[in-house]
């Protein structure tokens, strides 16, 4: 016995970068709600949501390497990303009025564009995924697609 971790196939990686995204825009809506610090929220989320049981139901392990990096530059490059959304947005529509959840998913996807290493289309793809979750029967998975887009093109051209 070596004492390493048991290997992780690359489909559970996968998921748990998933969960890591979804984690970190519920901790920066909570940051913003209850104005907490980066460092408090990041603890709490690993102690008390990442493979938590909660009334029967398993919370998804989530990759906290990932989940660190992307709530650490959310808040790192927040002007930034905020600037850049607000491009994205329609000119009566600045981040400041928007639902408190969408702003949250924006920046934690512009942090994924700024200093992510994942190809742009796969983080939109994985944060509308998590607006669907959060609005099922809404049209925001769409614009968030659309904003996400026009972010993703500015901050990263090359990829398109």
């Amino acid at each position: 016995m070596t004492g390493e971790a048991p290997a992780v196939s690359g489909n559970q990686k996968r998921k748990m970068r998933s969960a890591a995204r979804l984690y970190a825009v519920q901790a920066l809506f909570q940051m913003e709600a209850a104005g907490q610090t980066v460092d408090k929220v990041i603890v709490e989320f690993e102690d008390h949501r990442f493979g938590a049981v909660y009334e029967g139901d398993e919370m998804q392990e989530g990759d906290t390497s990932h989940f660190r990096k992307v709530m650490r530059d959310a808040v790192s490059w927040q002007a930034k990303i905020d600037q850049m959304t607000d491009r994205a947005l329609v000119a009566k529509w600045p981040i400041a009025r928007i639902d408190p959840t969408l702003r949250a998913l924006f920046r934690a996807a512009g942090a994924e564009f700024v200093e992510g290493d994942a190809p742009p289309r796969v983080v939109i793809v994985e944060y509308v995924d998590i607006a669907k979750a959060f609005f099922p029967d809404g049209k925001e998975p769409k614009f968030v697609n659309a904003v996400l887009d026009h972010m993703a093109r500015e901050a990263r051209p090359e990829a398109f």
